[in-house]
């Protein structure tokens, strides 16, 4: 039976090399996983005031998503050396109300892709730091980063084969360690 896998995307751009890198593992997973990505920019900021017995419809369908999920990849891009504020909300949203996290025990991994050449090292590691405090093992290796990311894509948008074998690597080093750790 396939694992099912909440994936996150924090970049919202249509065009986003992160939403084409978290496509392209769909694509790539093995077929013990399918991945699922799931939607985080229509998330208001949380805010305690609107989360009450009947918060807002869409923390309600993230909540869901996350719960339902047995693991979680994060793919993120890098803003001034750390994570989007929509990874961060998305977070901030699962996580509560207090004792009621959908993130605990959930098997993660991490993804950072960004244009600059050390691949959103800053960003992978504050959210490592997040995932430590959910409670939610988080794979080390391979550690990934995808830096220079425009130059894994050729004029049509498709991604070289480079960087498909290296995400091929991930994923299939996630899928082995889900199994293990789950």
């Amino acid at each position: 039976m396939n694992k099912s896998i909440a994936v996150l995307v924090g970049s919202l751009r249509k065009e986003s090399y992160n939403l084409k890198v978290a496509n392209t593992l769909v694509k790539l997973a093995p077929a013990s996983l399918k991945l699922n990505i799931i939607q985080i920019g229509d998330l208001p900021l949380y805010n305690e005031d609107i989360d009450t017995a009947t918060p807002p419809a869409s923390y309600a369908r993230f909540r869901n998503d996350i719960a339902a999920s047995q693991g979680v990849i994060f793919v993120t891009p890098e803003y001034n050396r750390t994570t989007p504020a929509v990874i961060k909300n998305a977070i901030d949203v699962g996580s509560r109300p207090y004792g009621k996290s959908v993130w605990s025990k959930k098997p993660a991994a991490v993804i950072s892709v960004s244009q600059g050449a050390i691949g959103g090292f800053g960003a992978n590691h504050h959210l490592r730091q997040s995932l430590v405090f959910l409670d939610m093992p988080t794979l080390q290796q391979p550690e990934a980063y995808v830096g220079s990311v425009a130059q894994s894509f050729d004029e049509k948008g498709e991604i070289n084969e480079k960087t498909k074998a290296f995400l091929k690597q991930f994923i299939d080093a996630y899928a082995a360690w889900f199994e293990k750790v789950k």
